[in-house]
C-alpha cells in the first residue's frame, strides 16, 4: 500500500498529527510493507493561486512557456502524489471553524478542471477514484455533535471537495473536546479507536 500523509499543522506535536500517525501505525500494521510519503505543507507551504497559475493549468502541457511550467510545478507535484497514493491521510486542525490555509492551497492545487476533475452533460466527474481517504481532526471543542456542530465547516467541506474529485470513501476521526478538562485526556484514543482499518 503507498500512503500518503498530508501534514497541515505547524506544530510539530499536534494531535492532528498524532491522530494522523495514529491512523497510519494502524494501516501499516494491517498491511506490512507499506510505504508512506509525506507532504508536511507548514514546512513547505504551497502558495495561494494567482493568475500564472490559473494560466497555466488551461494551458495544455506540451504548449506552456517556461514560466506557464513552472507556475504549474507545484500542482503536477501535488496531483502526481496524489495519484499514486492508495491512501490519503490528511491532519487538519480546526481553524476557526475550518482547515488551515495551508491544506485549502493544496486542495487548489489538487483541483484542476481536465485533471482531477471534469465537467460533462451528466453535470461533473471526478477523475481521482479507487482513494480511501482519512482526514485526521483535531479540534479544542466538540463540533461532530450538540450546540455546536453548525459550526462544523472543516469535515463537510473536505468531504465534499474531496468527493467532487472522486474520492468517495472518507472516514473522518476526531479528537475533539481538546480544550475541555474532562474530555482532553482520552480525546485522542477516541480518535484512534473510532478508526477501523
Amino acid at each position: 500500500m503507498n500512503i500518503l500523509h498530508v501534514v497541515s499543522s505547524p506544530r510539530k506535536e499536534s494531535y492532528s498529527h498524532r491522530l494522523g500517525n495514529g491512523i497510519i501505525e494502524k494501516l501499516q500494521a494491517a498491511n506490512p510493507g507499506s510505504t508512506v510519503q509525506v507532504r508536511n505543507l507548514a514546512e513547505h507551504p504551497f502558495p495561494h493561486l494567482e493568475e500564472a497559475n490559473i494560466q497555466s493549468f488551461q494551458s495544455p502541457a506540451e504548449g506552456r512557456t517556461p514560466e506557464q511550467q513552472q507556475a504549474a510545478r507545484n500542482s503536477d507535484e501535488v496531483i502526481a502524489e496524489v495519484q499514486a497514493a492508495d491512501t490519503i491521510i490528511i491532519d487538519a486542525p480546526f481553524y476557526n471553524f475550518s482547515i488551515p490555509s495551508t491544506l485549502k492551497a493544496w486542495i487548489d492545487h489538487l483541483a484542476r478542471a481536465g485533471v482531477t476533475f471534469r465537467y460533462t452533460a451528466a453535470g461533473p466527474e471526478g477523475l481521482v477514484t479507487g482513494k480511501k481517504v482519512y482526514v485526521a481532526l483535531a479540534s479544542g471543542g466538540v463540533y461532530s455533535s450538540g450546540p455546536a456542530a453548525g459550526y462544523d465547516f472543516a469535515a463537510p467541506y473536505l468531504k465534499a471537495v474531496l468527493g467532487f474529485l472522486g474520492m468517495t470513501d472518507v472516514t473522518v476521526a476526531r479528537a475533539e473536546g481538546l480544550a475541555v478538562p474532562e474530555l482532553q485526556p482520552t480525546a485522542l484514543q477516541k480518535g484512534l479507536d473510532s478508526v477501523s482499518v
